[in-house]
């Protein structure tokens, strides 16, 4: 009874921008009009989404969804692995936390109960939709894990859907890398595959041409595009993506914007709409070296507080943190794991994250936490004050702490709650809404304090994030429309359905 014609995007490795690809199918789609979901069965992921429901998804198919214009439900991602420690993770399942796992465990355990998972959401996605557009992880390619492998090649026969190759032209070696792939996969699955994209390119298209007739000789694989590298912000899926982003302040730009990057850092996509501010420079800091004297710092959320907090005190970032405050005029904003790390203390005392029953934090706002079994996952929205202002914000909460404010005033003010609190002088301010800084109107006045402080001009037009990023799958779609043959690529859908290729 499905009815879905289902297109599944896999890479030669992480971050070869099968992401991007996928969102920009699911807004072209949906253009089309096409009722249309992404899919995802296996997203390894710090980065999440929190559904209208108030389950965790990853933030790829959240944002996916968005882009096909339909809302997000757990069924476009059932499982969801969260890194906690390192060779342990949390499972998330249909948004809510499973268990916590070693990776042996996770292999030789969850895999049945983890097909059957699969199976059930993509029959249900089947049967709601027009188009499936699924991703893969990683690498189909990874032969010491496809005997149980959840996400690239074993989902592309569940859906019997044809595979598109993604390969990133930028880290070099490209053609290398796919066809290396293509010959490492089982002969059924190669005949899946019904051509490649060469992602991230830069310069001469011409010089590359004898490259792409080379490739489709050798392998008989079509490509079916070259996209171009391209300056559209989509909120990236997992940290790999942190490699690419600015580690020294850029002096053309009047406010320095400072990110703690700790080993476990989580939803720093918080973060992107500083990135379209003109007169924002935004750097991502692990050594205290290199901590500087920023404007703005910001602590964003973290997969293991506790073990973060024992990284700032390693790198010397932790007493550096402490000076910066003491010694300038800096506004630091902690969100999430970030905030908790601004307090008195953290205890853990069911060890959820680790074997230590406490640490101290920094002590820059007057709070303690304590580390729960239960996840807290909503959808949030308040009365934010500050500065004598209110803010109308709105966001989402997942962590596991609860947070308890010995005194000062809470940040905002909910339904039938408070959250976060302040300093007096208001330069320390903690919250555990994210997206905080995705509402306009606070984000302004934050950085307009910042401009008066410094006596620097306000910019004549300022960004509406919300906007700007709905646009931006706009002139994603339309990116990958002129660089794609998308024609090719519904035919060979429409032929796989009805049993011309595959195992259908």
């Amino acid at each position: 009874m499905r009815k879905a014609l289902p297109i599944m995007f896999q890479g030669t490795h992480s971050d070869a921008g099968k992401s991007v690809i996928a969102t920009a199918f699911c807004r072209i789609f949906a253009r089309n009009g096409w009722k249309t979901a992404p899919f995802k069965s296996q997203n390894m992921s710090l980065n999440s989404y929190v559904t209208l429901d108030g389950k965790e998804i990853g933030r790829a198919q959240g944002v996916q969804a968005e882009a096909a214009g339909v809302v997000a439900t757990t069924h476009m991602n059932p499982i969801l692995i969260k890194p906690s420690r390192d060779q342990e993770a949390q499972i998330v399942v249909h948004g809510k936390p499973y268990e916590n796992m070693k990776a042996s465990d996770y292999r030789s355990e969850f895999f049945h109960t983890g097909l059957q998972l699969i199976q059930q959401s993509l029959d249900m996605l089947m049967k709601q939709y027009d188009r499936l557009v699924i991703e893969g992880a990683g690498s189909p390619a990874e032969v010491n894990l496809n005997d149980r492998e959840l996400v690239n090649m074993r989902v592309a026969r569940m859906a019997n859907a044809p595979v598109v190759l993604v390969g990133d032209i930028e880290r070099g070696g490209v053609f290398a890398s796919l066809v290396g792939t293509l010959q490492l996969l089982e002969e059924q699955d190669r005949k899946r595959v019904i051509g490649v994209i060469i992602n991230k390119f830069r310069g001469d298209l011409s010089l590359l041409q004898p490259g792409l007739r080379w490739f489709e000789q050798y392998t008989g694989v079509k490509v079916l595009g070259v996209v171009p590298y391209t300056h559209v912000r989509i909120d990236a899926e997992d940290s790999v993506a942190l490699s690419r982003y600015a580690t020294k302040k850029d002096d053309g730009k009047a406010i320095d914007v400072a990110v703690i990057q700790y080993p476990r850092i989580s939803n720093f996509t918080d973060i992107d709409p500083f990135f379209a501010e003109p007169d924002c420079s935004v750097r991502f800091v692990s050594d205290a070296s290199l901590l500087g004297e920023p404007d703005i710092l910001i602590l964003p959320g973290s997969k293991n507080t506790i073990e973060d907090v024992c990284f700032l005190k390693e790198t010397g970032l932790f007493s550096a943190i402490r000076r910066l405050y003491e010694r300038t005029d800096v506004t630091i904003v902690g969100i999430c794991g970030g905030y908790q790390m601004l307090g008195e203390r953290i205890q853990d005392p069911f060890h959820v994250e680790t074997p230590l029953d406490e640490i101290d934090g920094l002590s820059l706002l007057p709070m303690e936490t304590t580390l729960a079994r239960e996840k807290t996952t909503v959808l949030c929205e308040g009365i934010l004050t500050f500065k004598g202002e209110t803010f109308h914000v709105e966001g989402y909460e997942i962590h596991m702490g609860r947070s308890s404010v010995k005194r000062g005033e809470p940040l905002i003010f909910m339904e039938g709650k408070t959250d976060g609190c302040k300093t007096k002088d208001e330069r320390v301010i903690g919250t555990y809404m994210h997206d905080l800084f995705h509402n306009d109107a606070f984000r302004h006045y934050l950085l307009n304090d910042v401009r008066r402080k410094k006596h620097v001009l306000f910019p004549i037009e300022r960004p509406f994030y919300r906007r700007l990023r709905n646009e931006a799958f706009d002139e994603l779609a339309d990116c990958v429309e002129k660089h794609v043959d998308v024609r090719t690529i519904e035919r060979k859908m429409i032929e796989f359905q009805r049993g011309r290729y595959g195992d259908a």
